[in-house]
């Protein structure tokens, strides 16, 4: 016997919990508001994340930042400028239309809330978001290369300033500062790199 087929795509819902967990948080997120956001009833959802709720979460993460990874590596790399280019990634972070303003980084909410409960899933989010700062390294040392910054600190240094800037920001903008002023303290810590 086969088994029961699969009636959902999973990708897609998983996305779809992805949204509940990054506004919600993993234990704020109840099994009920998952299974709606997903619409999969909770026989097929235990049938194919045998793992639960605790599952779905990292399937969540790791599809998320997948996907922005992915994004942000074709978009650096096909731009003419990679430093230029990565500069207006974090200036988008200062739009309040942006309706992701309110919710922070999804990666780093989930390491702030896991990292003094569950070890396996802070390491999983840690690593994605060395992932992160890996692109920025090599943006970084692209750029130097190219003579596009004149920075003397290394690629490594930077890339983890970047990371640190992000991770900072998206705890930062959920102040509700305005954008202007928002903006300006993006500025400020990019222009210390060129």
């Amino acid at each position: 016997m086969a088994g029961r087929p699969k009636i959902f795509d999973e990708q897609e819902v998983i996305s779809k919990a992805a949204q509940v967990f990054w506004e919600k948080g993993y234990e704020a997120a109840s099994a009920e508001e998952l299974l709606k956001a997903m619409g999969i009833g909770k026989g097929s959802f235990y049938l194919f994340f045998k793992g639960g709720k605790k599952e779905l979460y990292e399937k969540s993460l790791q599809q998320f930042a997948s996907n922005l990874l992915s994004r942000l590596r074709k978009e650096i790399w096909e731009s003419e400028n990679p430093f230029e280019y990565l500069k207006s990634f974090f200036l988008e972070l200062s739009d309040s239309a942006n309706i992701n303003k309110a919710k922070g980084c999804f990666m780093g909410n989930a390491l702030v809330e896991m990292a003094a409960k569950d070890e396996y899933t802070a390491k999983i989010i840690a690593k994605l978001l060395f992932e992160l700062e890996k692109i920025f390294v090599d943006v970084v040392q692209t750029s130097k290369n190219k003579d596009l910054i004149k920075t003397d600190k290394s690629a490594e240094l930077i890339g983890s300033h970047l990371l640190n800037l992000w991770n900072g920001i998206n705890i930062t903008r959920r102040m509700n500062m305005d954008d202007t002023s928002l903006a300006a303290l993006i500025k400020f810590n990019l222009e210390i790199i060129e």
